[in-house]
């Protein structure tokens, strides 16, 4: 039987749900989110830190704050978690706050609503608006408003990509100058071959829906400093999309590196996020020293 027509750069259905799955790029994920799990709740519990902060109204609308030590406020770096759009929580997405926040910065975990309870402009309205109160609220947990840096992986790589944009900050009562870097981890920058695959059985995107949600297809004229990474195992469209949108970025004129982490899978690649050792924790940390 027919896998039927190339539908995106001359792949068709079957080879375009292998593209993008993921899940078969390790043997088995549990570990990883067990991973997750267990590194974000030995934080909560060893670590000063204010919990289930209400961003918005709805009961999903929450973060979690791990204010950094240190003299000065430091660098708040605010994380978005990935999962496809349709797993994970704040909960889940801590593990970074030891490292992070010994060495100055102020960690903000954020939780948004899953596919396919709600749809993609539902997450991305939310992750923007916890922006906002980052920007609003940083200041009272040692954090400079100021100075943001927006991370996430796979799905929360889009999502921090899509914070990067233009036109929206007004409405959000956002100052686009305090967004000053963003880490980029695996991230899906053009949603638009996602319509074909299985991923939008969840998702449920019309083609519009995929290119209003597609940071590749709305790069500002100015924006921060990134920094784009991914696993070395990860499939050639994940890879292919890290490397198109910094790619595009850099002809902007707007600063961007590449971190190459060969030794890591989509899944452990932000596990290595406090790690001193590792060269995208080294990059990280660049980074907060240039803000």
């Amino acid at each position: 039987m027919s896998d039927g027509p190339a539908l995106y750069r001359g792949l068709n259905h079957a080879a375009l749900d292998r593209a993008y799955d993921a899940r078969a790029t390790v043997p088995d994920i549990e570990p990883f989110l067990r991973a997750y799990a267990e590194r974000s709740a030995r934080a909560r519990l060893t670590l000063p830190c204010t919990t289930g902060v209400a961003y918005g109204d709805h009961e999903d609308e929450t973060l979690d704050v791990f204010p950094g030590t240190g003299g000065s406020p430091g660098p708040v770096f605010v994380y978005l978690h990935g999962g496809y759009w349709r797993l994970l929580s704040k909960d889940d997405s801590s593990f970074m706050a030891p490292g992070l926040t010994a060495g100055g910065m102020t960690v903000v975990a954020v939780n948004y609503s899953l596919a396919p309870a709600v749809t993609l402009d539902r997450i991305v309205d939310q992750c923007r608006r916890a922006i906002a109160w980052v920007g609003r609220n940083a200041g009272s947990h040692h954090g400079d408003p100021g100075r943001i840096i927006l991370a996430g992986s796979s799905a929360g790589g889009h999502l921090a990509a899509m914070a990067l944009s233009e036109g929206w900050h007004a409405r959000y009562g956002v100052d686009p100058d305090a967004i000053r870097g963003a880490v980029l981890l695996s991230g899906l920058f053009d949603l638009t071959p996602l319509v074909h695959t299985h991923i939008n059985a969840w998702m449920r995107m019309t083609p519009e829906d995929a290119r209003r949600n597609s940071p590749q297809m709305h790069l500002p004229a100015q924006g921060p400093d990134i920094i784009v990474s991914h696993g070395g195992n990860e499939t050639d469209e994940f890879k292919r999309q890290s490397a198109r949108f910094l790619a595009a970025w850099q002809a902007r004129g707007l600063s961007g590196q590449y971190v190459a982490m060969p030794h890591a899978n989509h899944f452990d690649l932000p596990l290595t996020l406090d790690d001193p050792q590792s060269a995208l924790n080294q990059a990280l940390a660049g980074l907060a020293r240039r803000l």
